[in-house]
């Protein structure tokens, strides 16, 4: 298997991922995870709450639970979740607010990737994966992601929590092209990919 190797006496290093929808997010955590690192997701937190009050798993529900769950617990509730369950090298997948980042920041090594790629080949990505309540139009799709930009605390930010990447990604050429700026990402953190 493949393994990452960081300086012995360093603590471990945490990923966190942020990004516009099917930018390829889903993909960089699914390198790391073959890599030895744990993959944990803020959404995850979301999806438990909306099958303990049973909510319909579609994205428009998700956003709207976890608006809720930001405004009754703070912006950085669904980070502080996790923090808890962070035991070695890990990733962590659909932070969207500014305030998941601070949390995180607490962390000793914690970098934030921002991974991005053109809208028109996001659409064709989402599309193309069909997940239950995705836009079914590139109109649709923009406007969900405008919904998920709003100026409420409480609420996603996308292009705030964005603008807040240590690295950013660009996505829009293959998945070895992805996979080399992960890998060196990784070594400028003295965190060896062995590929």
């Amino acid at each position: 298997m493949n393994a990452i190797r960081p300086p012995v006496s360093d603590p471990a290093i945490v990923l966190g991922v942020t990004g516009p929808n099917a930018s390829g997010k889903g993909e960089v955590c699914r390198f790391l995870s073959a890599h030895g690192f744990a993959v944990h997701s803020l959404s995850d937190v979301i999806r438990d709450e909306a099958a303990r009050q049973g909510v319909p798993p579609e994205r428009e529900h998700l956003i709207r639970l976890g608006n809720e769950l930001r405004e009754r617990g703070g912006s950085g509730v669904l980070a502080r979740g996790i923090l808890p369950k962070l035991d070695g090298p890990a990733v962590i997948d659909s932070i969207r607010n500014p305030e998941e980042v601070a949390v995180l920041r607490e962390l000793p090594r914690f970098v934030l990737l921002g991974v991005h790629a053109p809208v028109e080949l996001r659409f064709a990505r989402s599309r193309e994966r069909a997940r239950p309540g995705d836009p079914q139009t590139l109109e649709a799709f923009v406007g969900r992601e405008q919904q998920e930009n709003s100026k409420d605390p409480a609420a996603q930010q996308l292009d705030a929590t964005f603008a807040l990447a240590d690295e950013t990604v660009e996505n829009a050429g293959d998945l070895d092209r992805l996979y080399a700026r992960i890998v060196e990402i990784l070594a400028d953190r003295n965190v060896i990919v062995d590929v």
